[in-house]
């Protein structure tokens, strides 16, 4: 990160510089590098799409060496002239390295994050989708004026994508090895056999794997979302499994007689139109010693509070009104919850609403997301 220069002190005694519109020239001319700063990274964030789209921090990361623009257009096929200029901003920006030669590397941290998809801290996902989510920036005025805000759908089949490239490392990686065993009896109640619904399953990472891990039991996804679920199904035929599916609960609606052993719910509540009926739902899904494993976005109870301590808060107001409030109002009576909307409280608020009873924060590190253990 960039330091903001802070503007010098002065006393009571010291001129006050000013322009002929009375302003301080060095305090506009501070705001300004401020806002430019923004562009900035909105820009060099479209060059971080095209370097993972076009495998440039691919090549790098399997290169012995560092690579001359030449060398990395031709192991990519790109043109070298291209391939330079878009360098030049990665290095300005600090995402690669440049030495004195202008040859171009990834330090090993940026290997992981950039050019390492299973790795946990892989960041590509929400770069992959970032030409959708902007683009939605066109819709944003009359949802502005109407209220009316758009599904994850809008965002199309790469969005879905990117969403499946966002959490699915860190997940993978996490899952099984760390975030079940911490839930109370739930890896031996898997291992003897439970019904488990995945609610907001996305492209079905988090199924297939609990279904490969857990022979016995029974695993469903649902989700709203036509490409995730297109994608889920294509993973689940690549796989063989035979105890897991995947369906629009539009159509397949979540059992009501208390059946399910646990239920799984990563990242989506406060993406819902009606997060309060849903948890509703859930509670007449479960059994009566059944688990409800709630993740979502780390958040505080007060606009103040996720502004002083989320170094990310600015990203993610952002990133709510494009994607995750969006679709929380796409419904004319949509909640609207937004991404850093599910504090700890409300949740447990929500929950004890739904008619759950017992409410746990789990000891699992996240950087991003939250996880409760919540019982009926």
């Amino acid at each position: 990160m960039v330091d903001t220069p802070q503007r010098p002190d002065r006393t009571t005694s010291d001129p006050v510089p000013s322009g002929a519109d009375g302003l301080d020239p060095m305090a506009v001319g501070l705001y300004s590098y401020q806002l430019f700063s923004k562009l900035e990274g909105a820009v060099t964030a479209g060059m971080i799409h095209l370097g993972d789209r076009l495998g440039m921090y691919t090549a790098m990361a399997a290169a012995a060496a560092p690579m001359s623009s030449a060398e990395l257009a031709a192991a990519t096929g790109l043109q070298e002239r291209w391939v330079r200029e878009w360098a030049y901003n990665q290095a300005a920006a600090r995402m690669i390295v440049a030495d004195a030669d202008e040859r171009f590397s990834l330090v090993p941290e940026a290997v992981a994050v950039l050019a390492t998809p299973d790795h946990p801290a892989y960041g590509m996902g929400m770069f992959h989708r970032l030409p959708q989510t902007m683009r939605t920036l066109d819709d944003m005025p009359e949802s502005f004026r109407t209220g009316r805000g758009h599904d994850y759908d809008s965002h199309g089949c790469e969005g879905a994508v990117g969403i499946e490239r966002s959490f699915e490392p860190w997940n993978n990686a996490n899952l099984l090895p760390v975030v079940l065993p911490a839930l109370d009896g739930v890896v031996d109640r898997l291992q003897a056999g439970i019904t488990v619904a995945d609610v907001g399953c996305g492209a079905g990472g988090a199924v297939l794997l609990m279904a490969g891990a857990f022979a016995n039991s029974r695993f469903t996804g649902y989700d709203i979302s036509r490409y995730a679920l297109d994608r889920a199904a294509t993973k689940l035929d690549a796989t063989g499994l035979r105890n897991a599916a995947f369906v629009d609960p539009r159509t397949a609606p979540l059992p009501t007689d208390h059946s399910v052993g646990l239920i799984t719910t990563f990242d989506c509540i406060h993406d819902m139109t009606h997060p309060q009926q849903m948890m509703q739902s859930l509670r007449a899904a479960i059994a009566p010693d059944g688990t409800w494993l709630l993740v979502d976005i780390k958040a505080h109870d007060t606009f103040a509070e996720n502004a002083t301590k989320n170094p990310m808060a600015a990203l993610m107001y952002g990133i709510s009104v494009l994607s995750c409030m969006s679709s929380a109002l796409s419904a004319d009576d949509g909640a609207g919850l937004g991404t850093l909307g599910l504090s700890e409280n409300v949740a447990r608020k929500m929950s004890e609403s739904a008619g759950f009873t017992r409410f746990r924060r789990l000891e699992v590190d996240s950087a991003v997301n939250a996880f409760y253990e919540i019982r009926p």
